[in-house]
C-alpha cells in the first residue's frame, strides 16, 4: 500500500487516533501524551495525517488563516516517526498542505511558520522561499514584526520572545512544536545548527521559523 495522506478537521478525530498519536510520540523527544494531543486537537483546526501501510507515520495540527490580511500556514505540533521512509512522509505531509493552502488562497502568496529545537525541523521549510533564519542573513525589520506575529499567534508571551534571533524561552515544560529527526544528519548546514546552539531544550525553548510559498510554485498543488 502506498504513502497515503490526508487532512481532516481536529473535531472529527477519533480517540483511537489520538492514541496513534500518543503512541508515535511516545519514544520520539517530544513525548505527549493523549491528553496533551486531544487538548491541542481543541485548539487547532486542522490535522494532516500520513500512513504507511495503514499505520501512522506522521501527523501535524494546522490552521490555514490571514495575519493581518496575509494567507499563512501555522504549523502547531507535530511528530514524524524515526523510519526509514520519513523523507517520504515529510514530503507527502507537504504536498498536502500545500495543496489545501492553494485551495484556500488560490492565486496567493503564502506564509508557513512553525516551531523547532532542533535543526531538523527546518526540514519543513526546505522548499520554501526567503526562509527565516538562514545562514548569512540578517533579518530586516518585516522579518523580524513576522517572527513577533508567530510568536503571538503560538501565545508566546513578548516576553519571552526575543526577535533579533527568533527563538522563544520556555516554561518548563514540553513545548508544542514540530518533532522531525533528520535522516542524514551530516547535511545539516552548521550555521543552521547554530541557531539552536543556546536553546534550552529541557526548559521547552523553542525557535519560530518560516518561509513563503509563492503563488506560481502553489498553482502545481491545485
Amino acid at each position: 500500500m502506498a504513502l497515503e495522506v490526508e487532512t481532516k478537521d481536529c473535531n472529527a478525530l477519533s480517540d483511537a487516533e489520538i492514541s496513534d498519536m500518543a503512541d508515535l510520540c511516545a519514544d520520539h523527544p517530544l513525548p505527549y501524551e493523549a491528553g496533551d494531543l486531544s487538548k491541542q486537537a481543541e485548539e487547532w483546526v486542522l490535522c494532516c495525517e500520513a500512513l504507511d501501510n495503514g499505520r501512522l507515520r506522521g501527523f501535524a495540527y494546522y490552521t490555514l488563516e490571514r495575519i493581518g490580511g496575509t494567507p499563512a500556514i501555522i504549523i502547531g505540533l507535530g511528530s514524524i516517526t524515526r523510519s526509514s521512509r520519513r523523507d517520504s512522509v515529510m514530503k507527502g505531509m507537504v504536498t498536502d498542505l500545500m495543496h489545501r493552502a492553494v485551495m484556500a488562497f488560490p492565486d496567493e502568496d503564502v506564509v508557513v511558520g512553525l516551531r523547532m529545537q532542533t535543526p531538523d525541523g527546518f526540514e519543513m521549510l526546505k522548499t520554501f522561499n526567503d526562509i527565516v533564519p538562514r545562514p548569512d542573513h540578517k533579518a530586516t525589520g518585516e522579518e523580524r514584526a513576522w517572527g513577533r506575529r508567530f510568536a503571538k499567534r503560538f501565545g508566546i508571551s513578548p516576553l519571552r520572545y526575543a526577535d533579533r534571533t527568533f527563538t522563544a524561552k520556555g516554561k518548563g515544560e514540553l513545548p508544542c512544536a514540530f518533532d522531525f529527526e533528520s535522516s542524514k544528519p551530516e547535511s545539516i548546514d552548521p550555521e543552521v545548527a547554530a541557531f539552536f546552539a543556546d536553546l534550552d531544550v529541557a526548559n521547552g525553548d523553542v525557535l519560530i521559523g518560516f518561509g513563503w510559498a509563492m503563488s506560481e510554485d502553489l498553482a502545481k498543488f491545485a
